[in-house]
């Protein structure tokens, strides 16, 4: 392969950790890429460089497809693993072409794997309902539990949102003649949103800030806001050092929280944790007829696709659709009787 100028340089001067590095810091600061994609790209391009022997500048089309096709799936990564690892290395090629650190992009034409969408797991709104009622309300962490998987409902925040969330993100206005509450939140890659909170939750949260207990815990951050939600207790720092960041409920903590409400509220094991809370919150947005552009604000999602999807499980709505137009409905059937009697609540 006959290399430019820049591409030779680039062989001679970066290491192939340089060049990783310089991209991911690129992307931090110009595309708001959250930590958790960070990683997951520094993972699958060093994985890349050792795949190349260490020469990105040799790559060719041909060698990433092996690369990203056979080689990755024979590693046991599946087509959405395979699907973030083409995206990293077609970002990655854009980035050293733009720069001129290779003579041209072998990535540009790189294909997406092919993969079937799934529909979501979503907790159902009994099961939703009994999660409600487990925190101990008698309790400053029972509030703030309470006032979480409220948030976590109503609201279909992520996990990682609601964790990070300062008091100054609370935002009070007039609503007709009432005070509501909007927040707004910081999720995957630094995309802000503000999203209304629905009355009940909203009481929940003032009954946490109101707690005399909380009143105890020394939340105070450098830039003089407060962190929001609290953990009470930190093993691995002395008491008089918990305080301010140090304070901050992390997002194991939360999905600890809600598996042990889950258990004990007889959720089924497959809803008990925040996504298939989110998912139930896009689910009901869908069933009660909000567009797709609603539901895409409401849940911040980057892609007007993903929101979608909630359309396809909007059972209560399809049923409904169902009941009143199928063809079974106007004839008779071998069990019409039986239905009749059923409509009449003649059956148990």
């Amino acid at each position: 392969m006959d290399f430019s100028a820049p591409a030779k340089e680039m062989k001679a001067s970066s290491t192939q950790s340089d060049l990783i590095d310089q991209f991911l810091t690129w992307k931090q600061e110009n595309e708001n890429c959250s930590a958790r994609t960070v990683r997951k790209y520094r993972g699958l391009l060093n994985q890349l460089g050792k795949f190349l022997d260490g020469n990105f500048a040799n790559a060719e089309l041909k060698i990433l497809e092996q690369f990203s096709g056979g080689w990755l799936h024979r590693a046991g990564y599946s087509a959405a693993s395979r699907k973030v690892a083409v995206a990293a290395i077609r970002g990655f090629y854009s980035f050293l072409a733009k720069r001129r650190m290779v003579s041209k992009n072998p990535a540009q034409d790189l294909v997406y794997p092919r993969m079937g969408r799934r529909l979501p797991r979503f907790m159902g709104l009994k099961s939703a309902e009994a999660l409600l009622f487990q925190p101990d309300l008698s309790s400053l962490s029972g509030v703030r539990d309470s006032a979480m998987l409220a948030l976590l409902i109503g609201c279909g925040f992520r996990v990682a949102g609601l964790c990070g969330l300062n008091e100054s993100q609370l935002i009070w206005y007039q609503y007709g003649e009432v005070e509501r509450l909007a927040i707004r939140t910081l999720e995957k890659g630094e995309r802000e949103r503000l999203v209304p909170v629905p009355l009940e939750a909203m009481l929940l949260v003032q009954a946490y800030l109101g707690h005399q207990d909380l009143r105890n815990v020394d939340r105070l951050l450098e830039n003089g806001d407060q962190v929001l939600f609290v953990n009470l207790r930190n093993r691995h720092v002395p008491e008089w050092e918990h305080r301010g960041e140090l304070r901050r409920l992390s997002t194991r903590a939360v999905d600890r929280m809600i598996k042990r409400y889950a258990i004990d509220a007889g959720v089924p094991e497959d809803q008990a944790h925040a996504h298939a809370i989110r998912h139930l919150f896009g689910t009901e947005l869908a069933e009660s007829d909000s567009s797709t552009l609603q539901i895409q604000a409401l849940m911040g999602h980057a892609d007007p696709k993903t929101s979608e999807i909630y359309t396809h499980i909007s059972m209560r709505k399809m049923t409904n659709v169902l009941d009143k137009g199928n063809p079974l409905s106007k004839m008779d059937t071998p069990v019409t009787a039986l239905l009749n009697e059923f409509k009449k609540g003649k059956l148990v």
